[in-house]
């Protein structure tokens, strides 16, 4: 079964959450998860230079496949979603440079693959991941872990499809190439 590696970001221009997660479609394991701090720069085209950078030297540490990244958030403020989107694009402009596939999830997808509720809060959601993973005791910024539901937010999505390419002539083939994952009572 292949492993591929998933980068899950939180993007932002003060604090960027970064996670990335070993996948198949039988587990996940946490590689790394933090953030970068990015509130000490003078201006926001400093900011999204060193996010472009920063996430280049992640995926050329880590290798990841994949890209999977928090969607902005409709309710916010017009310049907030602007420097959001910025901050967004940058991210996934050095993901295309890399040759990483992108996928984009709403912050409701990616609280309802983790918790269960699409309305459930940071902390909540926090707290699952815990459950979940290793995470260290000092994570400083939930930041972090919103970058790792994001990972695990498409691993949970496409668990079939991180597996070799299968095809199926209907549910009968799906059941007899997959009787491993059925459970019977």
């Amino acid at each position: 079964m292949d492993d591929h590696i998933i980068l899950g970001v939180d993007p932002g221009t003060l604090i960027m959450g970064y996670a990335l997660l070993k996948a198949n479609p039988v587990k996940s394991e946490l590689i790394t998860l933090d953030v970068l701090n990015l509130k000490k720069l003078p201006d926001q085209p400093t900011k999204l230079k060193q996010i472009f950078e920063f996430v280049t030297e992640l995926i050329d540490q880590y290798h990841p496949d994949m890209l999977a990244i928090e969607g902005p958030f409709l309710g916010k403020s017009a310049q907030s979603m602007l420097k959001l989107g910025r901050a967004q694009g940058v991210v996934m402009a050095a993901c295309i440079h890399k040759g990483l596939e992108i996928n984009e999830y709403s912050p409701r997808k990616i609280k309802q693959s983790v918790t269960g509720n699409g309305n459930a809060a940071k902390e909540q959601v926090s707290a699952m991941l815990q459950r979940m993973y290793p995470l260290p005791s000092d994570i400083k910024y939930l930041d972090a872990t919103d970058a790792l539901a994001v990972a695990v937010c498409h691993h949970l999505q496409n668990r079939v499809q991180l597996g070799p390419k299968q095809h199926f002539s209907g549910w009968e083939s799906f059941l007899s190439k997959n009787a491993d994952r059925i459970i019977k009572k």
